[in-house]
């Protein structure tokens, strides 16, 4: 099974190929931007995005990366507790 994490761009690069700073759970990670990046790199920063093994997905809103990071937490309650 894959899981997509919701995080917070931070930083740019100049182009695509350089790493975004997202912020995922509170912890910064280096991210590639290439696929969802349209524009400027720069209209990412403060979007949400959707990181997986170290690419971003898709741009999602905060409502749902504030949903899928509380399910997140969720589930790690529920199975740090059984």
């Amino acid at each position: 099974m894959c899981i997509g994490v919701p995080g917070q761009v931070l930083a740019v690069g100049e182009d695509i190929h350089q790493l975004a700073q997202v912020e995922v759970c509170g912890i910064r990670r280096e991210v590639n931007i290439a696929l969802i990046c349209e524009g400027y790199p720069a209209e990412l920063v403060g979007q949400w995005v959707l990181v997986h093994v170290g690419f971003a997905m898709s741009i999602i809103d905060e409502e749902e990366a504030r949903i899928t990071l509380d399910a997140l937490r969720r589930m790690e309650y529920d199975v740090t507790s059984a």
